[in-house]
């Protein structure tokens, strides 16, 4: 009987870690897609795709500056054209069930009035908070790579 208490001890606490890691790879991919989301509605300055994955008092911090979703797109609207894609690496990701933060490189490669060709690297770092059962971003600091 003891042998047998023990048994159903073990298996749930190996079914629970299992599910908890389970979890933990979905909550993974969904936050690298919302910052994939978030660099395409950047790419065609669609800020009602920016403001789906970000919170209502989303903030960026970038070259010293303080941005909104709406601020962001107007500063890229100054241009005659904007292109842009951005690849993310070395990501590092960490989840509770209601907040999340990750740490990554990001490269860029932009055309600028269809000419200026630009290449940028940064040291970035995000937060997240789950609303409505969803993630959603709320802040994002941007610093040039060193």
């Amino acid at each position: 009987m003891k042998t047998l208490k023990l048994a159903i001890i073990f298996l749930a606490l190996v079914f629970s870690t299992s599910c908890t890691q389970e979890q933990k790879t979905d909550d993974t991919e969904a936050l690298k897609k919302l910052l994939a989301d978030y660099f395409d509605g950047i790419k065609h300055r669609d800020v009602a795709k920016m403001d789906s994955v970000t919170t209502n008092d989303f903030i960026l911090f970038e070259d010293g500056r303080v941005w909104s979703n709406d601020s962001l797109v107007n500063m890229l609207n100054a241009f005659k054209s904007f292109d842009g894609t951005w690849t993310l690496t070395d990501m590092k990701i960490n989840t509770d069930e209601r907040s999340a933060d990750a740490v990554y490189f990001n490269h860029g490669e932009l055309i600028v009035n269809d000419t200026g060709k630009l290449n940028f690297d940064w040291v970035e770092s995000a937060t997240f908070r789950k609303v409505d059962g969803n993630w959603k971003m709320n802040f994002l600091h941007s610093t040039v790579r060193k």
